[in-house]
């Protein structure tokens, strides 16, 4: 039996490949601990940081902790969203978005729409956009990379503005008091959980189908697994209404009209928006040439949408844009890498908040370009960009962020962004098209560059 084992030990051994140099050896290690100089400010910061998280410590006391409110232009708004702990900021942003475009257009005092009625048929378009992919790889080996990115991501809460606009033309909206937002559709862990094992068990079905299997009796089978998703669905956040009555009420809060809707009809009166042909997504990243349309592959929420598509533009022809946007009370779709040098309790980005190198004693010097190169930044978050203060030569100084973490977090569930950090963070603004330039506009033209599904710089929102 020793014997054995130790015959194994030495086939395993023969397996690992043997590194001549490149390891850390003895005298590098002494190199490293001599260039430690154990001085009494080391040790006192060693003493500080023992228990003190690294973000306290770099506060920088030299930046004011009074917060300037003063916007030149602000959109407005009323009443804080809270995605609770879900994924759902692109959804949440992109509803914000048309409520304050129908609360100025029809004179309401307030207007939330249901993100639980969308997010419902969100993850159900994603369920059949997993099958039906699932379908059209059918003949590929499970080691191809479209078929492992597959059954890698069958499902997710997260997502951007294609979604909000092929959604909502194709399902309307409803009011929130229509549909309320359920435990699950705040706290999506466990119900994507199961989801997804489902999704990839029933990938497994379909990929088993004998290569003679007809179409329409793959199509019943999909319908079959569906059926089972959409009770899953109705169980966790509800059963969507195809039909309501809503009471619309004065500023005073008196009715004034009473009618029945469908979600569509609603959509229609009170929006009514061409969000696929009306609106324009420009990008900001400096890893790939601007001034192209790019289309990212298998990147929708609806098998029958469209891709996640875009202009990739300097960062100073995008802001004119949103400039232009908010002087005219229009919100715009937004979304940056919020988790840098945010400030949550005065809700500010700023890039003047913390002081990482006087306290770790060395430069942090990557521009974005190669944050994203190296992935060290990438869009993470989207909210409502709702206001923005120019200086005596129209430049921007700071912009003003509606974000949906509710009202405890934040400047009153806001959020104030310097122009400088815009600039290094900020990577996609979603603008209704009569607020671009023609000579942009063109670029819409040309046979966009398809990239891969799986291109990490175009992570969901979340």
């Amino acid at each position: 039996m020793r014997t054995v084992t130790i015959l194994c030990a030495m086939a395993f051994a023969l397996t690992l490949p043997v590194q001549a140099q490149g390891g850390i050896d003895e005298t590098m290690m002494q190199t490293l601990r001599s260039t430690y100089k154990h001085t009494p400010e080391d040790k006192a910061l060693r003493n500080a940081l023992a228990k003190t998280d690294i973000q306290q410590l770099a506060a920088n006391a030299e930046v004011s902790d009074q917060i300037d409110s003063y916007f030149t232009y602000r959109v407005p708004t009323k009443g804080i969203t809270d995605q609770k702990s879900s994924g759902r900021c692109w959804l949440f942003t992109g509803l914000n978005v048309l409520r304050a475009q129908a609360m100025a257009e029809h004179d309401l005092p307030e207007c939330e729409f249901s993100q639980a009625f969308c997010f419902f048929y969100d993850q159900l378009e994603k369920a059949n956009l997993f099958l039906q992919c699932i379908i059209d790889t059918r003949n590929r080996k499970m080691d191809d990379r479209m078929v492992e990115w597959l059954f890698k991501n069958p499902l997710s809460d997260g997502g951007q503005f294609t979604g909000v606009s092929d959604l909502i033309e194709k399902y309307g909206v409803v009011p929130k008091s229509v549909m309320n937002e359920s435990f699950s559709a705040n706290n999506t862990s466990r119900m994507a959980t199961l989801l997804k094992m489902k999704l990839r068990e029933y990938g497994l079905q379909l990929r088993a189908l004998p290569a003679k299997t007809k179409p329409a009796e793959i199509e019943k089978l999909k319908t079959e697994m569906l059926s089972t998703i959409y009770r899953m669905l109705a169980l966790t956040i509800g059963e969507p209404p195809t039909e309501f009555t809503w009471t619309r009420k004065d500023k005073q809060g008196n009715p004034v009209e009473t009618k029945i809707y469908t979600p569509k009809s609603f959509y229609e009166e009170f929006l009514g928006n061409d969000l696929t042909g009306g609106y324009v997504m420009l990008m900001n990243d400096p890893t790939r040439p601007y001034y192209e349309l790019y289309e990212i592959d298998c990147d929708r929420h609806v098998y029958d949408g469209y891709n996640w598509t875009y202009i990739n533009l300097p960062v100073e022809d995008i802001k004119p844009v949103a400039i232009a946007s908010l002087k005219d009370s229009t919100a715009l779709y937004f979304s940056c890498d919020v988790m840098k040098y945010i400030d949550t309790a005065k809700g500010t980005l700023d890039l003047d908040n913390y002081d990482y190198e006087s306290l770790m004693g060395t430069t942090f010097g990557m521009d974005k370009k190669q944050r994203i190169e190296t992935f060290a930044s990438g869009s993470s978050h989207a909210m409502t960009l709702v206001g923005v203060e120019l200086d005596e030569n129209g430049a921007p100084r700071k912009w003003l962020l509606e974000n949906s973490w509710g009202t405890t977090r934040g400047y009153n569930g806001h959020l104030i962004m310097t122009d400088r950090w815009f600039d290094e963070y900020m990577f996609r603004v979603v603008a209704e098209k009569k607020y671009v330039p023609q000579a942009i506009l063109d670029l819409l033209n040309r046979k966009p560059v398809r990239l891969p599904a799986w291109d990490p710089m175009f992570s969901e929102d979340e």
